[in-house]
């Protein structure tokens, strides 16, 4: 189905079209059963004339073969035979011998299976394509104190929108006043609503997008709660995350995988054979003693037997089911191919920050020296790291704060930031340096004490970011950060050993203590630390040529990484432009957990797809033999378009598929809740 390119936010026509045919052949072929189910039973048993009986079993004909008449013929016109094509054949054979109930019980089982078979597509579409009708029409804007309403069209970047209790949003944007819980499912598959409240600093969201903590970001198509929001949108209403998915999925749809390729491959190639082996079982009268008319009734039963229609559904069925079902559950999967990839991965790649990680550093560890206290070091630090905007150093001042209180020195004064090696700063006149032990060598042009580097080597071996502090001639201790793994992420690699997923890496561009610490604490097999891109790129590539390898990231400094693996898979997708385009699957929220979901779906959906295939192939096997041996058209019929609604219907099991659901045992421990500090002797 085409997508929408207009800048409206609620779908595309063409779906109502789609779904209005749908409807149309549905009511045809059951109009043709009825029809064929009266004219049966007034020839039966009330003796209608022959001449009724021809009038009721072609209103019948009519009914059921309509619309396969068509794309029999428009296939036709193209040089090309398809299993429309077999069908109408073999209804048109079957009437010139005279068995015109065969013929109309053919056209309304066919007309039927095919009705039937584009409102179960409808139904595993309809789960991705009710995105587009999520977002409202119309958007409440305010401007100048006052409010008013504008359709969402219009909306542009900076626009404060209020959005009441109950409403769903209208625009991607970030909270600048209120706070309420939203109920982001849609975007992120999040069961449970999120609290959403105000950013901090609305400029520097302005300003750096990308940045904004997910507790401020809000998406269009979510539904508000109890507490009104005003929100700032950041991009227009045909831009919105909501707008990329739903265009990302119908283009996903037209993607082939691999078992569909065959698939058409395979009735590309049969359909003739078929047709040439009906040709000439026409002729089997010349050679074997029966009349014209027995031959040709038996050809059109050969027809109907070998007409490869379950193998037609049989594997875009299953796949857009598939691709339906991980929807739902906030995975976007770009097409069969990636999904049909997942279900045989041996390896898994993990990118660190914010994959296995939260992405937020935490001061975990703090060592004084014996002639110091924590109190007077985290004061210090707390003055000097005020003035800096580094992750690091955010880290530290939250620390600091909550475990000072009011209890703080005056900022420092004459902050130098000395690139890759620390800060260097004058506090109460007396100079100040906080980093590594190079800053101290270089800058300072005093190495550091042994206690202190013995204290910097024992942190950065269990895996610590480690800086050093000395205030004037005191040297006061050592601090620990660190990048806390998600709570989650020990019950992931875990299930995903138990689904026998061979080898679990970790490539990091951290140092090498840190990775490897991290990938042993996680029960990974190995992580790689001190990695540019380039160096993990590397890496997948030669891992590549050897196994079937995912690569999860964010997307953006992993992009590299993540074009050599067979499966691209992007973290937090949601909001985020780069990683939509390049990976080959979307975890729209930040939930790892939804990786073993994806990987289970992957392989339930290749074991419907190997069912589907031994089940058209099958009933193709059995019913050729047996209606060259004499098997007449009705039951013929009736086996071979009752295998094509199995099929369908094996395939929207996929829309049930649950998998299992993973929590994390405990949350980890931060800085703040740590009461008693260590000291170096």
């Amino acid at each position: 189905m085409p997508c929408c390119h207009s800048n409206t936010s609620h779908g595309c026509s063409s779906s109502g079209h789609a779904h209005e045919h749908t409807k149309l052949s549905l009511y045809s072929a059951i109009s043709a059963g009825v029809v064929l189910l009266i004219t049966w039973i007034s020839a039966t048993f009330f003796g209608l004339s022959e001449t009724g009986q021809i009038v009721g079993y072609s209103v019948a004909y009519l009914l059921g073969g309509w619309e396969a008449t068509i794309e029999a013929f428009q296939h036709v016109r193209r040089g090309s035979f398809d299993i429309d094509t077999l069908m109408i054949v073999a209804a048109v054979g079957a009437a010139i011998l005279g068995h015109w109930a065969e013929g109309a019980l053919l056209l309304f089982l066919f007309s039927l299976g095919h009705a039937l078979e584009h409102w179960a597509l409808a139904r595993a579409k309809k789960a991705i394509n009710a995105l587009a009708d999520l977002a409202p029409e119309t958007a409440r804007i305010e401007e100048n104190g006052e409010e008013r309403m504008i359709p969402v069209e219009e909306l542009k970047v900076g626009d404060h929108v209020v959005v009441l209790p109950g409403e769903r949003l209208p625009a991607d944007g970030f909270v600048i006043q209120g706070t309420s819980q939203i109920d982001q499912a849609p975007i992120t598959g999040e069961s449970i609503p999120v609290e959403k409240w105000p950013v901090e600093n609305p400029e520097q969201a302005r300003s750096a997008p990308d940045q904004i903590d997910a507790a401020h970001q809000v998406f269009a198509g979510t539904l508000n709660g109890n507490d009104a929001l005003i929100v700032e949108v950041l991009r227009p209403a045909h831009d919105t995350t909501l707008a990329r998915i739903a265009q990302t999925v119908a283009e996903a749809q037209q993607r082939q995988s691999p078992s569909q390729r065959f698939a058409k491959k395979f009735e590309r190639v049969f359909v003739p054979c078929v047709l040439i082996g009906v040709g000439l079982l026409l002729c089997s009268s010349l050679v074997i003693d029966e009349t014209f008319g027995e031959s040709f009734y038996r050809a059109m039963a050969v027809l109907v037997a070998a007409s490869p229609c379950a193998l037609a559904i049989s594997t875009p069925s299953a796949v857009l089911a598939g691709i339906a079902r991980a929807g739902q559950q906030g995975v976007l999967v770009k097409g069969g191919q990636p999904l049909e990839f997942l279900a045989k991965l041996t390896t898994i790649v993990f990118d660190k920050t914010g994959t296995l990680t939260l992405g937020k550093p935490q001061l975990s560890e703090v060592l004084t020296l014996k002639d110091s206290t924590e109190e007077e070091l985290l004061q210090v630090v707390q003055a000097v790291e005020i003035h800096s905007t580094h992750p690091l150093a955010k880290a530290i001042v939250k620390a600091t704060k909550e475990r000072l209180g009011s209890q703080s020195l005056p900022p420092a004064e004459a902050l130098t930031n000395h690139a890759g090696l620390g800060l260097e700063a004058k506090l109460q006149g007396k100079p100040v340096w906080i980093g590594k032990p190079a800053l101290f060598e270089k800058i300072d042009s005093r190495p550091l004490s042994d206690p202190t580097l013995e204290a910097l080597r024992s942190l950065e071996t269990q895996g610590y970011t480690t800086l050093a502090v000395r205030w004037d001639d005191r040297e006061l201790g050592v601090l620990g950060l660190r990048d806390t793994p998600r709570p989650v992420s020990k019950a992931v690699i875990r299930r995903l050993r138990e689904m026998n997923i061979q080898s679990l890496l970790l490539f990091s561009g951290d140092n090498r203590q840190t990775a490897a610490a991290i990938a042993e604490e996680l029960g990974l097999d190995r992580g790689e630390g001190d990695m540019m891109p380039a160096d993990k790129a590397k890496r997948v590539r030669q891992l590549a040529e050897r196994e079937q390898v995912a690569m999860i990231g964010d997307g953006v400094n992993d992009a590299p990484a993540m074009v050599e693996a067979q499966v691209a898979i992007a973290m937090g997708a949601a909001g985020s432009d780069v990683a939509l385009e390049t990976a080959d699957v979307a975890l729209m929220g930040d939930r790892l957990e939804r990786l073993p979901f994806i990987i289970g779906l992957s392989r339930f959906t290749m074991q419907i797809i190997r069912q589907n295939l031994w089940i058209s192939l099958g009933v193709i096997a059995l019913l050729v033999p047996a209606t060259i041996t004499g098997l007449p058209i009705g039951p013929a019929v009736v086996f071979h378009e009752g295998s094509t609604l199995v099929v369908v219907f094996n395939a929207l099991r996929l829309l049930a598929y649950q998998g299992a659901e993973l929590l994390p045992k405990s949350e980890p421990s931060t800085f703040s809740e740590k009461k008693t500090p260590a000291t170096v002797a």
